[in-house]
């Protein structure tokens, strides 16, 4: 999953995409391009009101993660940061025996062979937790520009589908409430399905074939986003028994 703070930016980055291309297609709409004059004294026709009266939901981070294009790329970020992981994996495990060497033959070590070794593990842990922060962040960041990519394509769709079907209001449904700005919705009105249905079809990217026999449906459920396995707690220092 992505994480909060990337679910509010994308959220916030698809309202001003969105808001721009309503904005911009208002624009259109009531400055038309100048035609030949009408008839002298003939009022000029009324410009029809843009926008419906309809209102309809969408799970935006849902759509960008049930896209073609979004399972083959986030699938493609999850390969390409298997061996970041393996990298990480070795680390935790040799900081893991260490500490089991330290737990017990700690009581057998003299104070300077007890000391070089909870030092060792101490280095050999913050090394590990800083490595572990710049690949979580490396990893989020490319999270990111997928999401934010694929954003940029679908805002204009979404707005188009909306002039289209006659809704005048969309609402972003991704963060529940109470988070979110929404109490309940029917499925009747979420319009998720659709938009990414549109955006398969203008993509031209190819569903996914499923790893197995029994998964299923591409689209059907929100793809893991990749992530970073997570560091085992360190032990607690053992304390020096008195000689």
């Amino acid at each position: 999953m992505i994480s909060k703070l990337a679910r509010v930016m994308i959220a916030a980055a698809f309202v001003l995409s969105v808001a721009v291309m309503a904005q911009t297609g208002t624009a259109s709409a009531a400055d038309p391009m100048p035609s030949a004059p009408s008839a002298a004294g003939a009022p000029a026709p009324a410009t029809p009101p843009a926008g419906g009266t309809r209102i309809g939901t969408i799970n935006v981070e849902q759509a960008i993660f049930a896209t073609n294009e979004g399972q083959r790329d986030f699938e493609a970020l999850s390969k390409k940061l298997e061996p970041k992981q393996t990298e990480l994996k070795n680390q935790n495990d040799e900081i893991e025996s260490l500490k089991k060497q330290l737990n017990t033959q700690g009581d057998k070590l003299n104070d300077e062979s007890r000391g070089k070794l909870v030092k060792q593990v101490e280095l050999k842990q913050k090394s590990f937790e800083r490595a572990m922060q710049d690949a979580r962040d490396d990893a989020q960041n490319q999270q990111n520009e997928i999401a934010q990519r694929i954003l940029q394509k679908m805002a204009p769709m979404l707005v188009k589908y909306a002039g289209d079907s006659g809704y005048g209001v969309i609402i972003d449904t991704s963060n529940p409430w109470p988070n979110g700005p929404v109490l309940w919705a029917g499925p009747s009105v979420d319009i998720t399905k659709s938009v990414v249905d549109a955006y398969n079809a203008q993509s031209g990217v190819p569903a996914p074939a499923p790893s197995t026999p029994s998964a299923a449906k591409p689209g059907a459920s929100k793809p893991a986003a990749p992530t970073i396995k997570p560091a085992t707690p360190p032990a607690t220092k053992p304390q020096t028994s008195p000689k």
